[in-house]
Parts: structure tokens; sequence; C-alpha cells
């Protein structure tokens, strides 16, 4: 008889009550597989803990201080790697279903070369958002976030490509660079390739995960089912988390290269 599939799920939260995050917890708890779940705090206060109900099979752990996102889910992903068959790993902001979850498992589990897997993302108004990428150049990471609309029109088709928006977002892809809002990842995979790089504290620590795990396994946008994103953006708004952006930016072009970065050309190029 074959054992159930054994699946954890982390999100990483900062000042956030449970209200903001019940719906998700609920749909997660439903999910009819052996399933464990983890509240990382980063918050200065564990006020958190009181708000989860008494019954609730969820494991908050206080991380003591504001560790980042990537380091959050790594205490998690290192608690569970010899237990997990996959992982999940969260925003606070994103809405899932059981079915949905299901769904990607089911996927997932029946292509054993997948290493990472993302649904359809979508924004509330149900407009779908475009987080299937290219490796970026610096270039990208400049357009995106400094060149002002009126002359990023002109630049538009070199945006739309890094965001693969000449693909079919309706078709199963393989995608070299997929967001962190929502990674379901195969646990035997980040024993072989590591876990997310503690040097990035926010920002770009999918982008260096979903490399390193491209390089040996298939990294794969899911479109049969889909999720609900409210990506808030918050380096757009926030200076201190536009530092971080910046910050992990340079770390990330130091360590891949800012200009030659071959592996960056090779990958990209099959995806003009």
């Amino acid at each position: 008889m074959t054992p159930p599939i054994k699946i954890s799920f982390s999100l990483v939260i900062y000042k956030h009550s449970y209200s903001q995050i019940a719906e998700l917890l609920d749909s997660i708890q439903k999910v009819k597989l052996d399933a464990r779940i983890f509240v990382v705090d980063n918050s200065p206060t564990d006020k958190f803990q009181t708000q989860i109900p008494p019954d609730s099979k969820i494991e908050y752990i206080i991380a003591g201080k504001n560790l980042g996102y990537g380091s959050g889910h790594n205490l998690v992903i290192r608690k569970l790697l010899n237990w997990s068959d996959y992982h999940v790993v969260l925003n606070p902001d994103i809405l899932v279903t059981e079915e949905t979850i299901l769904a990607m498992v089911n996927y997932i589990d029946k292509h054993p070369n997948i290493g990472l897997l993302m649904p359809k993302v979508l924004y509330p108004s149900g407009e779908i958002q475009y987080l299937c990428k290219r490796f970026p150049t610096p270039f990208d990471l400049i357009m995106r976030r400094f060149i002002p609309s009126f002359l990023a029109a002109n630049l538009k088709e070199r945006m739309n490509r890094y965001e693969l928006k000449h693909k079919d977002y309706n078709q199963s892809m393989e995608v070299p660079n997929l967001s962190g809002c929502f990674m379901l990842l195969r646990t035997e995979v980040l024993r072989i390739v590591g876990v997310f790089d503690e040097r990035f504290f926010m920002y770009l620590e999918d982008t260096d995960l979903s490399r390193r795990i491209n390089m040996q396994f298939q990294t794969m946008y899911y479109p049969e089912v889909s999720i609900i994103h409210q990506y808030e953006k918050g380096s757009y708004k926030n200076l201190r988390l536009l530092k971080y952006h910046i910050v992990s930016a340079f770390k990330y072009f130091n360590k891949y290269g800012w200009f030659f970065d071959t592996v960056r050309s090779t990958i990209n190029r099959r995806y003009n």
C-alpha cells in the first residue's frame, strides 16, 4: 500500500493579526493529506499566539526578531526536510482553496522531475498577474522599479518579454523564474539544491531558489488551478522595503554576474 503524501506549509508574518490570514489558514487545514502547518512570526511581540483558536492544528514559531522572508521559511523547511514529501511556501496575502492544493499535489506527484510548481495567480478583481519571468538583468529591475511610466512605454516590448507576456498564460509551461508568493516544492529537490539563500533578507530570494532548482529540475507554471494574491507591492510604497529590494538586487548580481552571466543569457534566449 502506498504511504500517504506528507505535505507541510509555512508562512512568515510580521505584525499581522489572525483575522488577516484566517481564511488562508482555514483552507489549508481542510486539505485531506497528512499535513503540518507552520506560522513563523517575525514580529517584535507574540500577540498573534493568543489569537490562534485553541483547537487549531497550526504550529506557531516565534522568531524573536525580523529574520526576513527566506530565513523565516527556512526555520520550517530545515525542520521538515526529512518528513515532508512536499513543502508549500506561502505569502500571508494569498487566498487558496483546498481543491487547488490537492490538484497541484496530484500534478507534481505524477511528474517526478518537477522541483517547483506555481499556479495561475490572480488579483482579487480576477485579472491575471504576470509572475512568470525570465532571469533578470540589472536593466530589467531598474526599468520595472524606477523608470517613469511615460518613459517605460517606449520599452514595453522588453518588459513584456521579461514577464513572458508573449507566452500563453493559459497553458502549462516551464518557466525559469517563478514568484515566491506560492511555491509548491519537492523536498527531495531542496535536499539537493539547498533552501533559501539567507543573504537575501527580502526580495529576489525566490528568483535565486528558482534558478538553483531550474539548473537541475523543472520549474513549472500550472494554470489549471489558480490562487488570489492581493499583491501590495510594498517596495513601491515603503522606503525601508525599497532599500531591502535594492540591497537584494546587488547581492543577486554579485552572486551571478551583472552583465556577463552566461547561464542567464543561455536560458533567457529560450524564451524570446
